[in-house]
């Protein structure tokens, strides 16, 4: 039996009619190749059938091209548009990515760690909200890499974060809301331990403040951002008899929450209790009444904070150590004027 010889990169750089150290730039570096020259690489590699070496390139310069994201879920709904914006551009700067599901379990994003211990991962991209666990602990690697907060910044750290502008979006979802006539504005999301609610409920407090609307804690609630937390609050504020016109809710599944426990009520929506999400993640749409919301630009969060860290990777003077974006209001039907038949 004849074995067929394995492909080399001086018959990729032959048949593309490039040097070598143009075809390993193209591989390596492909936003430094120009697109026709990229283009003709990649033919002469799809032809040949030319397999880059990974693990032993990895091992020769200590650099694997991959990117770890540690996300506490995956299911999250604000998840999976900023993976789009993260893969895209780590992709056009020739890296790949590597998901670690923690599940909010310490000892998995341990077990994660593997990946940059071993020279698997280069960098990090948090969504867990703290530093991993494992580094700079008893029998864990005291190095930590590079990496960037995403959606929820790492308290008292030095990481960069990149996301919404939380602070100012809620602000101007109450102004939103107090535009339409509504002065008992109830919020639900109060949070001292995520600093993602914390700056949401300082941005109701603000509008309100700013209008001279006096602050009423018992129209504050506790909420964790999931729909039971919104259901189970709003039944709190019918069994006090405190009750708003409007509710701002920390995010859209608080909203549905509320939204449910108003509907079992048989109350009619916007025209009794009006109801504001934060988020615009893909059920806000379709539910009854289509939820008025803050939309998160979650594809530029995901590209802003690839890009920051390849910077970061790359040994560049990094100006920016937060990257805020801005958050876009969306008017739907689950807000009306107050008085308003």
């Amino acid at each position: 039996m004849q074995h067929q010889k394995l492909a080399t990169i001086e018959d990729v750089a032959a048949i593309a009619g490039v040097s070598i150290a143009t075809v390993s730039r193209a591989i390596n570096e492909p936003t430094k190749v120009a697109d026709e020259t990229r283009r003709r690489v990649t033919q002469a590699i799809a032809q040949t059938g030319y397999t880059t070496n990974a693990m032993a390139r990895s091992l020769r310069m200590r650099r694997s091209n991959m990117i770890l994201i540690l996300a506490p879920d995956v299911g999250d709904p604000n998840f999976s548009n900023i993976l789009v914006g993260l893969e895209t551009e780590a992709s056009k700067r020739g890296y790949g990515v590597l998901i670690g599901n923690t599940q909010n379990d310490p000892a998995r994003e341990t077990d994660y760690l593997r990946f940059i211990s071993s020279n698997q991962a280069d960098g990090l991209i948090l969504f867990t909200g703290h530093l991993p666990y494992g580094f700079g602990s008893e029998g864990g690697e005291s190095r930590l890499p590079p990496m960037v907060a995403v959606n929820e910044p790492v308290s008292n750290s030095d990481v960069p974060f990149v996301g919404v502008d939380n602070f100012e979006g809620s602000r101007v979802a109450a102004e939103h809301l107090i535009s339409q006539g509504h002065r008992r504005i109830a919020f639900i999301g109060h949070s001292t331990s995520k600093a993602v609610n914390v700056l949401r409920e300082q941005g109701y407090r603000a509008a309100l403040e700013g209008h001279g609307i006096a602050i009423d804690p018992r129209l504050i609630l506790d909420g964790d951002g999931t729909t039971e937390s919104g259901r189970a609050a709003t039944e709190h504020m019918f069994v006090r008899d405190v009750l708003p016109t409007a509710f701002l809710c920390v995010n859209d599944a608080t909203a549905l929450g509320v939204i449910i426990a108003l509907t079992a009520r048989r109350y009619e929506l916007p025209r009794q209790f009006s109801v504001m999400g934060f988020d615009d993640i893909t059920f806000a749409s379709f539910v009854s009444p289509s939820l008025t919301t803050m939309k998160q630009p979650r594809l530029k969060i995901g590209e802003e904070a690839m890009d920051l860290l390849l910077a970061l990777l790359e040994g560049k003077s990094v100006e920016r150590k937060q990257v805020l974006l801005r958050s876009e209001l969306i008017v739907r039907n689950s807000v009306g004027q107050v008085g308003r038949s």
